[in-house]
């Protein structure tokens, strides 16, 4: 398993470079992208989160998304599935993005 701990605030500005951060080839079967020091804060990142998704599922792999509101929970589609839910740790804040309005 490998482990990556998201820092900062993810939006349409670090969308780019955060899709970048991630190596699927390379890692193992099992992923988990923890989101504690995080926070999605437009539909950029919701997308580039999707897109995560996609690129591991495409191979085969194991993705777990972890520590996401509730609202960017709602919002994922591909990997929606992939959310591993805490109630007592998750965070509550909301996702600037118009299918919320």
């Amino acid at each position: 398993t490998k482990v990556y701990v998201i820092n900062g605030p993810l939006f349409f500005g670090s969308a780019k470079v955060f899709s970048e951060l991630f190596t699927p080839d390379d890692d193992p079967d099992e992923v988990i992208v923890d989101f504690i020091n995080s926070r999605v804060a437009d539909h950029s990142a919701v997308e580039a989160i999707d897109s995560l998704a996609e690129r591991y599922t495409k191979r085969g792999k194991h993705l777990h998304l972890r520590h996401l509101s509730v609202d960017c929970t709602n919002l994922l589609n591909k990997a929606g599935d992939l959310v591993e839910v805490n109630y007592e740790e998750d965070p509550h804040y909301k996702v600037a993005d118009d299918k919320l309005a």
